[in-house]
């Protein structure tokens, strides 16, 4: 991914470049985006980025020993120091949908932040609003008070979020409206692709904000944005 590719889909919401992928692949249908409505901690941003996944649980303590888990959880940030940039951690909460511990709150935030990570993406809880550093957005699956038991179980491994399945290394584009993996073959085309998408949707909204002054002007621009999108 180029840095000018980075910049422009960083501007993008996320419903612009699921329907961007559609325009790259030529058709409708594409099924890689998630479902539900997560919360997020940063509205107006979007992250973008190749994933850095983990699974972890809160509602239990854990059963291993202390040394496993400590190993374990310093696994999971090194993991996110050595990925390639930029990173986005990809967290499944294996309470969800009923999850209980925030694992995304002031502290795990500014440290993700420092360790080059740009947000994260998970069905898990997320505390602390109000105090999250400025240019990491999480996209969460509910807020909440307490961190119960949270402990890494693995990392690196494939995991599903909000029903989307997501493996390391995947490039995903997330903010609040939910979260896509890219499909590695339209990434190449992906800029075209939004352009493509802006100028078919201008021809229908630019008439749209101006006003319809007769039905057959509604009818003209319809069929032209018919005509024109994907």
């Amino acid at each position: 991914m180029t840095p000018d590719l980075l910049a422009l889909l960083k501007g993008c919401d996320t419903p612009t470049v699921c329907n961007a992928i559609e325009v790259a692949q030529g058709r409708r249908g594409f099924r890689g985006f998630t479902r539900g409505t997560p919360v997020a901690s940063h509205p107006g941003e979007a992250l973008v980025g190749y994933a850095v996944t983990a699974r972890l649980s809160a509602w239990d303590p854990p059963t291993e020993d202390a040394a496993t888990i400590r190993a374990r959880r310093m696994a999971y940030y090194k993991a996110m120091w050595d990925a390639p940039k930029p990173a986005v951690a990809v967290i499944e909460d294996l309470d969800a949908p009923d999850a209980v511990g925030a694992f995304w709150g002031e502290v795990n935030t500014s440290v993700h932040k420092a360790l080059g990570v740009s947000g994260a993406l998970t069905d898990g809880v997320l505390r602390d609003l109000g105090d999250l550093p400025d240019g990491f957005p999480v996209i969460a699956g509910s807020v909440g008070s307490s961190h119960g038991f949270v402990h890494v179980r693995e990392v690196m491994t494939p995991v599903t979020v909000f029903g989307l399945t997501v493996s390391p290394g995947d490039l995903v584009h997330a903010d609040r409206h939910g979260a896509v993996v890219v499909p590695p073959e339209v990434v190449p085309s992906l800029a075209d692709a939004v352009a493509r998408l802006r100028a078919s949707e201008a021809v229908i909204l630019g008439p749209a904000r101006e006003g319809f002054g007769a039905w057959e002007e509604f009818e003209r621009a319809w069929g032209a944005f018919e005509r024109a999108r994907t």
